[in-house]
């Protein structure tokens, strides 16, 4: 059975917008290589657009290896996307979802093979809710963005999460791993 898990970049202050965060080349090398280790990646419509960025950098690469390292393994997984006013993608390792999140992710969860990662917050928040999220890694910018997105905005029940491991960087980010607790 292989695990859910949501891996997102956020501030202090809890915004997960795509552009706030404080990328650098240790965060990058981290993304690359955490990618290796999964069959594929859930997008929502807008990050799958937002994550497009990157296919720039195949065919125009940048001068720091870190950006086309990521860009590479971002490319090579597998992507699906969830969305209602999508039809097609044009990206060759993406495609649309045919079933609802739920039953998608379901199927996904029971094929034998290595992790799934869910990379929009919409969707991390969905999966929380019905309780199909195995492991959160939580990538903390040390900075306060101040506006944008919140990740656990309009979740309305208490989840109580266990600290499993953390990660930090020389920048000063840290990845928090947590697992939901069952109560």
């Amino acid at each position: 059975m292989r695990k859910i898990v949501a891996a997102l970049n956020m501030t202090i202050d809890g915004i997960c917008d795509h552009t706030a965060g404080i990328p650098n080349e240790e965060i990058h090398q981290h993304y690359t290589e955490l990618l290796g280790q999964g069959d594929a990646i859930l997008y929502g419509r807008t990050t799958y657009q937002l994550m497009e960025f990157w296919r720039t950098f195949l065919e125009k690469p940048s001068e720091e290896k870190s950006m086309n390292d990521f860009a590479a393994a971002i490319d090579k997984i597998p992507k699906i996307v969830f969305s209602h006013t999508l039809k097609n993608v044009d990206w060759e390792s993406a495609t649309i979802a045919k079933r609802d999140l739920k039953d998608e992710v379901l199927e996904l969860r029971q094929q034998s093979g290595k992790n799934i990662f869910v990379g929009s917050r919409s969707l991390i928040l969905q999966l929380l809710k019905l309780n199909l999220i195995d492991e959160f890694q939580l990538c903390i910018h040390p900075m306060v963005e101040g506006n944008g997105l919140h990740l656990f905005e309009d979740i309305n029940d208490r989840i109580i999460f266990k600290l499993v491991k953390t990660k930090t960087f020389k920048g000063g980010a840290i990845i928090l791993y947590y697992q939901p607790k069952n109560e």
